[in-house]
């Protein structure tokens, strides 16, 4: 399943993506993918969800393969279409997220990912749209956008009451 839509994203963003300007979206790209480590690496021994799949072998795999393939998509497509005008820009956040959100809803009730330590669907909605949010924040103000991102991820390590002593 996930090598499927893996390659929906990379023909995606070979049609769709800002390639000729994909310097520019480097740290953002970075930012996403180093968003996702700190998550896998962190929370090691409390992981929130962890992806299942016929042929790729385990979480780790998985993810490895997004974050090269679908968050660079991601970020050439969803920032590079940026649309400059206010309404415009809701309805691509909502593009997007609903996009991310129909594809994890489908994966799920599949069983290809499952939640853990009370994660549960609702919170993945409010965290892609988080995402999706920080995102375009990141690109224009990186320093706010770390900022932002430190401040989420210390409130959910609070709801989630994950430990020092939980981490690896």
């Amino acid at each position: 399943m996930y090598i499927l839509i893996n390659a929906f994203y990379l023909i995606a963003a070979l049609i769709w993506g800002d390639w000729r300007n994909w310097k520019q979206y480097y740290p953002t790209i970075l930012f996403f993918i180093i968003g996702d480590f700190l998550y896998n690496f962190l929370l090691f021994k409390k992981s929130m969800w962890i992806f299942h799949d016929l042929i790729l072998p385990n979480h780790t795999m998985i993810t490895l393969l997004a974050m090269t393939i679908s968050y660079t998509a991601t970020v050439l497509i969803y920032l590079g279409r940026f649309p400059k005008d206010w309404i415009k820009r809701f309805f691509w956040f909502l593009l997007w997220w609903g996009v991310y959100i129909v594809i994890e809803y489908i994966n799920n009730k599949m069983g290809f990912i499952t939640y853990h330590h009370n994660w549960n669907f609702g919170w993945s909605v409010i965290f892609t749209g988080i995402i999706f949010f920080i995102l375009p924040i990141h690109q224009r103000r990186p320093l706010l956008g770390w900022f932002l991102s430190i401040i989420i991820i210390v409130y959910l390590l609070n709801i989630f009451e994950v430990k020092i002593s939980d981490m690896k």
